[in-house]
């Protein structure tokens, strides 16, 4: 009987621990919110991906998704460029700056028969608002398809620099 009093109240200092430690990591997360006014973020995106011993060329559509996570603020995008393998830009994605409202998105698509980036492409994306808000999130998603052979598998994109 005194082994299973022991542990019931082990059981149940371990069941606070979890929960505590459960309550610090919301509390952590919460405070990872990041505002800001603008940044240059870097987006790796695939235009293939190689395969087999000969490294054959797997060609991938990518997509370039930008989402304002911000409910009460527009975010303005002012630049997204494609470069190549080399860092030369390729094509730039946008004629005129567009205007991201609360929580709507915009994409950008790179071709499967767009081979020129190849497997180092990437975007650079800067975007501004008139206040300080919630980080975009922006992500590259690549999908190819071959014969009966499918791929699929996303980016996530880094902050090179604050423009605040």
């Amino acid at each position: 009987m005194k082994s299973l009093k022991r542990k019931f109240c082990l059981l149940i200092m371990l069941s606070a621990i979890m929960i505590m430690s459960l309550s610090l990591n919301e509390g952590r997360a919460a405070s990872d919110v990041v505002l800001s006014k603008g940044q240059l973020v870097y987006v790796p995106v695939y235009s293939h991906v190689y395969h087999g011993d000969l490294e054959r060329k797997f060609l991938l559509t990518g997509m370039v998704s930008i989402r304002n996570t911000d409910p009460d603020h527009a975010i303005t995008i002012t630049l997204a460029d494609y470069y190549d393998s080399d860092g030369k830009v390729i094509r730039s994605y946008l004629p005129k700056p567009i205007t991201l409202n609360p929580m709507a998105s915009t994409r950008f698509v790179v071709k499967e028969s767009d081979t020129k980036g190849g497997s180092g492409a990437n975007f650079l994306v800067r975007w501004r608002a008139e206040a300080k808000v919630n980080e975009p999130i922006m992500e590259a998603v690549m999908i190819g398809t071959a014969g009966q052979q499918g791929i699929s598998f996303t980016s996530r994109g880094k902050a090179i620099k604050n423009l605040d």
